[in-house]
């Protein structure tokens, strides 16, 4: 396979039914780091196999610049998910990032996505491995197996959170999907957002939050958001226009944090070099830097980065 680029920003990762022509419109002028055309919860039934042929009409004919392109086809348990992923890929492959697999439960789910992909690649003489894969983990036995299924395929790009699906299936005490069940004094995502971290870390995967289904509670939206984010997570889903801002600004570091991160990593630079005099820690203003705080700023310019931010400072080296 081809080395391809899996660490796209996805800030914010807007859902889009695939059955309705306005809404893939209009998606194409937002601001979305991330836009999924989706096959699955947002079709209908009756609708799934006029979106498919809409969806491919959109990725060839739409104006998708700047953002990730992504089609969500049905999970592997319906009988939809291999016509779904046929005529998006072979219809439109060329103009398409990722296919997003919901509902999860092992690797052996996404390595057989991943040998789908290669056959229709090979068939139609795409460039194997481009497309990327992620995984959407929606309930109880695809988080005991989110290990294995984050080692599954070179394809994976992200490791996804359900929470709708799967709070239903651990019997959670609520019905407002992404908040606090009521008894419960603690953060009741806390692990569930934690082991998905943590299996997306350690192959390089990116880990980004599901939705938050009060579309017109942007404040709600941003407090769910800023704690997936305090946590390392890349993004969260948006379902409607008025979250989209809020997602970019929750998952983008501050202009200060961003300045701070760029300084660190040129005065390290600096003191590490021969002019600097090759010292592996130096100050930096009141703050003694050296290779773990390299390695944080990393992160955190990263995304800046990513978010298209512009510096407001630059590093002066100190005066022999």
């Amino acid at each position: 396979m081809s080395p391809v680029n899996r660490l796209r920003p996805r800030r914010s990762c807007l859902a889009v039914p695939g059955s309705n022509p306005r809404f893939l419109e209009k998606a194409q002028g937002l601001p979305a780091d991330q836009v999924f055309l989706d096959l699955e919860d947002a079709c209908a039934p009756l609708a799934k196999e006029g979106a498919r042929h809409s969806i491919v009409d959109a990725l060839n004919n739409g104006d998708w610049t700047g953002k990730t392109r992504v089609v969500r086809v049905n999970d592997w348990t319906t009988h939809w998910t291999y016509r779904d992923v046929i005529t998006v890929v072979e219809g439109a492959g060329p103009n398409l990032d990722c296919i997003m697999l919901p509902k999860v439960q092992d690797a052996q789910q996404v390595v057989t996505l991943d040998l789908l992909l290669t056959q229709i690649e090979k068939t139609m003489g795409f460039e194997v491995g481009r497309i990327g894969i992620e995984a959407q983990i929606e309930n109880a036995k695809g988080l005991v197996n989110v290990d294995d299924i984050a080692a599954a395929s070179p394809r994976l790009e992200t490791i996804v959170f359900g929470p709708a699906d799967f709070m239903a299936s651990i019997n959670m005490k609520s019905l407002v999907v992404g908040e606090q069940p009521p008894g419960y004094p603690a953060d009741a995502y806390h692990y569930i957002l934690m082991r998905i971290l943590m299996a997306a870390r350690t192959h390089d995967l990116q880990a980004i939050d599901g939705p938050y289904l009060q579309i017109k509670n942007v404040e709600g939206y941003r407090e769910v958001a800023d704690r997936a984010a305090a946590l390392g997570f890349d993004g969260k889903w948006v379902l409607h226009p008025g979250q989209v801002d809020a997602a970019n600004e929750v998952f983008s570091p501050s202009q200060e944090d961003y300045d701070h991160a760029e300084l660190i990593l040129d005065a390290y630079e600096w003191c590490t070099s021969e002019a600097g005099g090759k010292k592996g820690s130096a100050m930096l203003g009141d703050e003694m830097i050296d290779e773990a705080s390299r390695k944080m700023a990393l992160v955190i310019a990263g995304k800046g980065r990513a978010a298209g931010m512009t510096r407001t400072s630059k590093f002066e080296a100190p005066e022999a």
